[in-house]
């Protein structure tokens, strides 16, 4: 499950261009800024654009040169600013920057995705490192598949192109607690983005097992990487002075010798400011003071805006945040495709940057396929007898985090079930320690939905039963991805729940992650045929024939409510059908030729139609 902002969809769901144009300044480059963002299960990309008009004097071929790695021999010193301009190996570098996520892209697609790019006229790639998705255990370190930074970045150099890692270990980017993992959580006094103890500890491991993976790939040592990024908007934060020299010190005594900068709001930038490491800005809360405080923080140089976003994601059963389209959306689609802001931003560059004329028209072919039903359903309650795992048997609740499964670092995402026995009905009360949505079940019955906005459920008697088995599916919509409430984003139940005024005791708790393992090691084959069977919570199964070669499409759930869905084993995302996300984008080389598994896991009620398209449906 694509973690995201609470209540956000985590499908491909938002599409974000801006472009701005800051004002002229003496003694300061003129900064030009450009982002494309995909957010979602799949991708997200923001780009950047930062031009440097270099020294007054110097020859207009120097001034329009474009250096790339093939071009770039002398490797003893690496990106500097001199004066208002950057240089790289002593020669003057314009800076040509997009972002592309490696771990929302398939793999598969990675090439074309950085092809596009420097088709654009882009000559670097930024990509920031989720520390949540390469440690999501404590200890256990994942840099394989999609998380295969190291194969990136070598593929970012083989297409000749620069490379600006930023490796957190926030990095924000509107990942599940900021790309933290959420078993830093399981530390009831835990201090994120701080010199706490527990925090530096867990950060120091971490560091210790990425740095030396990517150091060699330093443009010193001959690699593609011209700088780091070091955390992410900390002056927004700010809650330890010593945080940020700290995470200097950190990546300086692990080998790192290239530029490293920080990024930060107008609002925020004098806080997150570090000496001698150069401060780049975030297009938030700028004003004319703004850059009066950049100069007296570093001198004059170049100003550099890494990020401008113009509104924040879309939420489930809110309207899509739209804008006039030209200065508003994606050069690319959320499956790559091309836009026609992409072909105006390509001929824009040309001319202003001297960028030679690079082709890459690939265009990834799409299909429709016919539609299917789901003929299997298993019933969530019937797969609780067969999980490999015990449930956790507690006296209160326990927060995902508390749990002691994955080997004491408790669950990330997904739903987490809490069963336990009463004897009468009555008012349940969950006093706000629902998080985020909790549905009712008395024996199996539906009866109503806890949130943050309805706190309180009536609870039917039944005279003719001694004892009624009362269960509560907590659904864990994604953490928060920023601010200081971050260090309270524990999920599931986090405190106690009232029946008549009294908490409830004797828990059994069941952990139902999601992950992609859940789905391929943990469900039962004990399906059965689903006839007219449309009631949830209960698991799907359909599945797709596909011929010789897979391509891409969008899956439609019309008709459905609300869940999640895995084809292959691999999660497409959410889906709920009180929009504006209307389809799910399904990568072709995540099916395979012949049948293709599709499991829906559904909450309420479906018509066990899926249907397919191939183009999105966003809810413009």
């Amino acid at each position: 499950m694509s973690p995201g902002l609470r209540g956000a969809p985590a499908g491909p769901e938002v599409q974000e261009r801006t472009i701005l144009l800051s004002e002229p300044r003496a003694g300061m480059m003129q900064a030009f800024l450009f982002l494309v963002r995909l957010a979602g299960l799949l991708s997200l990309t923001s780009r950047f654009l930062v031009t440097s008009a270099l020294q007054e004097g110097l020859p207009e071929s120097v001034v329009e040169a474009l250096l790339r790695p093939s071009h770039v021999s002398e490797r003893l010193v690496g990106l500097q600013v001199r004066g208002s301009n950057f240089t790289l190996g002593n020669m003057p570098f314009l800076i040509l920057s997009g972002t592309i996520h490696y771990f929302r892209v398939p793999r598969d697609y990675w090439k074309d995705s950085l092809l596009k790019l420097k088709a654009c006229g882009f000559n670097t790639v930024t990509t920031h490192v989720p520390w949540n998705l390469h440690e999501p255990r404590r200890g256990q370190f994942h840099y394989s598949g999609n998380l295969d930074l190291i194969a990136f970045i070598s593929l970012a150099s083989e297409v000749d192109l620069w490379v600006i890692l930023c490796v957190g270990p926030y990095i924000g980017s509107d990942l599940d607690l900021g790309g933290l993992p959420s078993w830093l959580l399981k530390d009831s006094h835990m201090k994120l983005r701080t010199t706490h103890k527990g925090f530096t500890a867990a950060v120091n491991r971490y560091f210790d097992d990425l740095i030396p993976k990517i150091r060699g790939f330093q443009f010193q040592e001959e690699g593609p990487i011209i700088a780091m990024q070091m955390e992410n908007e900390y002056g927004s934060y700010n809650l330890d002075k010593r945080y940020m020299p700290y995470i200097k010190n950190a990546l300086l005594s692990r080998g790192i010798k290239t530029m490293l900068m920080t990024a930060d709001t107008g609002q925020g930038l004098l806080k997150g400011h570090t000496p001698t490491v150069f401060a780049t800005l975030h297009m938030k809360s700028i004003r004319q003071k703004t850059y009066e405080h950049l100069s007296s923080a570093q001198g004059p140089g170049p100003v550099m805006m890494t990020v401008y976003t113009a509104r924040s994601l879309d939420g489930w059963g809110t309207p899509r945040n739209t804008l006039d389209l030209h200065n508003y959306g994606a050069l690319l689609t959320e499956d790559g495709g091309y836009t026609p802001e992409y072909l105006v931003f390509q001929e824009f560059f040309r001319p202003d940057a001297g960028v030679p004329s690079f082709q890459h028209q690939d265009h990834r072919p799409k299909d429709t396929y016919a539609p299917l039903a789901a003929g299997h359903f298993i019933s969530l309650w019937d797969t609780l007898i067969h999980q490999d795992d015990e449930p956790v048997r507690s006296t209160g609740p326990l927060s995902m985090e508390q749990l002691s499964v994955n080997e004491g670092s408790g669950q990330s995402a997904g739903y987490i079930l809490y069963e336990t026995v009463i004897t009468r009905g009555g008012v349940l009360n969950s006093d706000g320690h629902v998080k985020d949505r909790g549905q009712v079940f008395l024996d199996d019955k539906y009866i109503g939905v806890l949130d943050d906005t309805h706190q309180k459920l009536t609870l039917p008697s039944d005279h003719y039963k001694e004892f009624l088995t009362l269960r509560i599916l907590v659904e864990n919509q994604g953490r928060l991805a920023s601010g200081t409430s971050m260090n309270q984003e524990r999920k599931g139940l986090t405190g106690n729940i009232y029946l008549n005024g009294s908490p409830l005791r004797k828990f059994k708790i069941y952990s139902l992650e999601m992950q992609n393992k859940f789905i391929q090691r943990k469900l039962p084959n004990i399906w059965k045929p689903s006839f007219l069977h449309t009631v949830g919570p209960a698991f799907f199964l359909a599945l797709l024939r596909v011929g010789s070669q897979p391509k891409d499409t969008f899956m439609s759930l019309q008709g459905w409510t609300k869940g999640v869905v895995f084809i292959n084993g691999q999660n497409l995302g959410r889906y709920w059908n009180v929009g504006p996300q209307e389809t799910l984008y399904v990568p072709g080389p995540w099916l395979k030729p012949g049948l293709n598994e599709i499991i829906v896991f559904e909450e309420f009620k479906s018509t066990l139609l899926i249907y397919f398209t191939n183009t999105s449906q966003l809810g413009y």
